[in-house]
């Protein structure tokens, strides 16, 4: 038994769940350092921004796991958050990938698949 749960308005607890999020027409992008470093870098930025807890992250060469705690949230929540944020900034930042790869489209796949798990 946890001796410290997080603590909400009308809840008590936590939901640890690993969350995947792979990238729009599955290219390879995170095979290229400088793009897995800045959206790692984002992905810190917004988990703080949301006040999300995390425990990892992790890269494959096309999409990203994330081991952290929902909260009061639900799962697309948490999601739309973390795509909207990351992926507005990456096509920012990197606004060759937009036409090149992703047709003018979003960065992030639309599906998202978490796990639950500790």
């Amino acid at each position: 038994m946890k001796t410290n749960p997080t603590r909400y308005s009308s809840a008590v607890g936590e939901v640890w769940v690993m969350m995947t999020m792979k990238v729009r027409y599955c290219h390879n992008i995170f095979d290229k350092q400088v793009i897995r470093e800045f959206v790692y870098a984002l992905l810190l930025q917004a988990l703080l921004r949301y006040g999300i807890q995390y425990r990892k992250i992790g890269f494959d060469s096309n999409h990203v796991h994330i081991t952290l705690d929902l909260g009061i949230r639900d799962k697309t929540t948490v999601a739309k958050l973390l795509k909207g944020f990351t992926g507005f900034h990456v096509l920012k930042e990197f606004s060759w990938l937009k036409s090149w790869l992703f047709r003018s489209k979003g960065f992030w796949n639309p599906a998202t698949d978490c796990r639950s798990g500790d």
